[in-house]
């Protein structure tokens, strides 16, 4: 996808790995990785693209934001905020832009593990995007767009937690996870 810039043309993508729910397949990828990999590289190759710096506390607090107007434009109760999650939600995006992780929900289950919450339920929606002025807009819309990622941001949950990461190549990686407590 290209976009005309007062500056030229700039390279934008937007990767969604559909949403996960409270049972993970083992070694499920949902969003094959080689390949966005290679789609990168080739725009890449072709378009000098500019890495611009993001607050990623603020993305995660316009994603918050974001989900809640959704939630309650459809009459949907509004999620709470928990650090434990979001601290999860946190890991999952760094290690994904650091590429220590692929881009994917490998570890959910060790993720919802790692968080000394009682649970009834939980999920998870990640997105990826490049060359974006507002990359929080373009995930939440692909998420509500996507019938597994809308699935879950329209679910039975009261917490979740949003992480935020970028890395040098003006990756953004978005990770949010959806609790129902017991």
């Amino acid at each position: 996808m290209f976009r005309q810039t007062a500056f030229g043309i700039a390279l934008s993508a937007l990767v969604l790995a559909s949403g996960l729910t409270t049972v993970p397949k083992p070694n499920y990828l949902s969003t094959n990785t080689s390949t966005r990999n290679k789609l990168l590289s080739l725009f890449s190759s072709q378009v000098a693209i500019s890495t611009p710096t993001f607050k990623t506390t603020e993305l995660e607090k316009s994603v918050f934001d974001e989900i809640n107007r959704y939630r309650a434009s459809k009459g949907l109760p509004k999620l709470t905020i928990n650090a434990n999650i979001t601290r999860q939600a946190r890991i999952h995006s760094q290690n994904m832009a650091k590429g220590k992780t692929p881009f994917s929900h490998q570890g959910f289950e060790r993720r919802v593990k790692a968080i000394p919450i009682r649970y009834n339920s939980a999920a998870e929606n990640v997105a990826f995007n490049r060359g974006y002025s507002n990359p929080v807009d373009k995930a939440v819309t692909g998420w509500i767009n996507s019938p597994g990622h809308l699935k879950n941001l329209k679910g039975n949950y009261n917490l979740t937690g949003i992480g935020v990461a970028t890395n040098n190549q003006g990756e953004v990686y978005l990770t949010q996870m959806f609790f129902r407590t017991r």
